[in-house]
């Protein structure tokens, strides 16, 4: 009974494009080639079917799961695949005593753990003495830095391979070979010019997305004479709007971008980043905040009013809100770009900070110190000190006596 419930549930089962053309050997495998090219260190391992423990770090798409899959075939491993987002640390128990099963026949285990990053500390903890002794080795993918997600305890046992988005050239033999799949398993297709291209754009490096696009758009396609007819007005139905790419990691690289190109005086790169932060959803409040700090250290004093357009635009998003935001926002950002740079405010005031940490940290002038109480004078607080406006041409010593002479700023 339960065969049968088996063979009628994979009959009614529609089994993604993607997966059906999921790569079955590393000479299928696309877009990677700064990985698996011929005597690369990970194929040379592989070839003399040497195991490591690694965490693949890439964009959606880009083919971590299916190089786990092909490394496990390449050295004959048991493969065992779970989910950080459904398991737990007792679905790595289980897999723990499948691995030393395997051992007894001499068989390696590899645990391929996808969205490893979403593992909490005690989870990713209680992967570390089963990769210490070698009872299982640990191919984990995540879209997010390891740095920023993965404990340090087990960063030290694996290594990081960083995979890229699946260039246009590999993106166009895959998008080639999803159409001519469909088109041999059903019906020809004829596809009009700017497709691939439409499709390439579109998919941004991701192969799945890609390949579910090229599904859903032969199917959705005219139907005449046994024959499709699929055109770019077709995808453009089908998919609308893709949202904006925008990973943790991706957060620090467009504000780490966005604040270079304020201080680089290029506002039309300032403006790109603002518009693709604004377009992945960031807070509005965070990309002000960006920009005041830029004003203040990068501009300063060589044009003030930066600091002062800044800190309004911050105001005016709070007071307007978005899609409204972006307006004000803008504006400030095009005047910090083309202000006048000056980054003395910061040299200045770090240098302080730096020779008090250093040891030099000492009490103001007798003459400075606080006398408005009525003792002070006993102690030789205030005594001598010359109101600046009463004779500005007066030499006052304002600095700490071991500190005369120090320069923070330059004349």
């Amino acid at each position: 009974m339960n065969n049968l419930f088996t063979e009628l549930e994979n009959q009614n089962k529609q089994i993604p494009l993607a997966e059906v053309l999921r790569p079955k050997t590393l000479d299928e495998f696309l877009g990677q080639s700064n990985v698996v090219a011929q005597n690369s260190p990970l194929l040379n391992l592989l070839k003399t079917q040497r195991l490591f423990s690694m965490i693949f770090w890439g964009t959606p798409g880009c083919g971590k799961t299916t190089l786990a899959r092909l490394i496990a075939t390449k050295t004959n491993a048991n493969f065992i695949e779970i989910s950080a987002v459904t398991s737990g640390v007792k679905d790595i128990k289980d897999a723990v005593e499948s691995a030393k099963m395997s051992l007894r026949s001499g068989i390696k285990t590899i645990l391929f753990i996808d969205e490893i990053h979403r593992y909490s500390k005690t989870q990713q903890d209680a992967l570390l003495p089963h990769l210490e002794n070698g009872t299982i080795f640990l191919i984990g993918s995540t879209t997010e830095n390891p740095s920023f997600q993965v404990v340090p305890a087990l960063l030290s046992r694996v290594q990081v391979i960083r995979l890229n988005s699946i260039d246009d050239e590999s993106m166009f033999r895959i998008i080639k070979r999803g159409f001519a799949y469909l088109a041999k398993n059903y019906l020809p297709v004829d596809i009009e010019s700017g497709v691939f291209d439409f499709i390439i754009n579109l998919s941004r490096g991701d192969a799945r997305f890609a390949l579910n696009i090229v599904e859903n758009a032969y199917f959705a396609s005219d139907l005449r004479d046994e024959r499709r007819s699929l055109t770019v007005k077709t995808i453009e139905e089908i998919c609308q709007k893709r949202n904006t790419r925008y990973s943790q990691q991706e957060h620090y690289d467009c504000a780490s971008a966005f604040q270079k190109s304020l201080r680089g005086s290029d506002p039309d790169a300032a403006i790109y980043y603002l518009a693709k932060m604004i377009a992945a959803g960031e807070d509005p409040r965070f990309i002000a905040r960006r920009l005041i700090t830029c004003a203040a250290e990068d501009v300063g004093n060589a044009d003030p009013m930066a600091f002062n357009l800044a800190v309004n635009a911050y105001k005016a998003v709070e007071l307007l809100g978005m899609p409204e935001g972006r307006i004000p926002l803008a504006q400030a950002v095009i005047y910090v770009a083309r202000a006048k740079k000056s980054n003395e405010t910061v040299c200045a005031v770090d240098a302080a900070l730096s020779d008090i940490a250093s040891g030099k940290d000492y009490p103001p002038p007798m003459h400075l110190r606080d006398a408005h109480y009525k003792d002070a004078s006993k102690y030789g607080f205030g005594i001598g000190y010359v109101y600046s406006h009463s004779d500005p041409d007066f030499e006052q010593q304002f600095l700490p006596d071991e500190l005369i002479g120090t320069k923070y700023l330059q004349d």
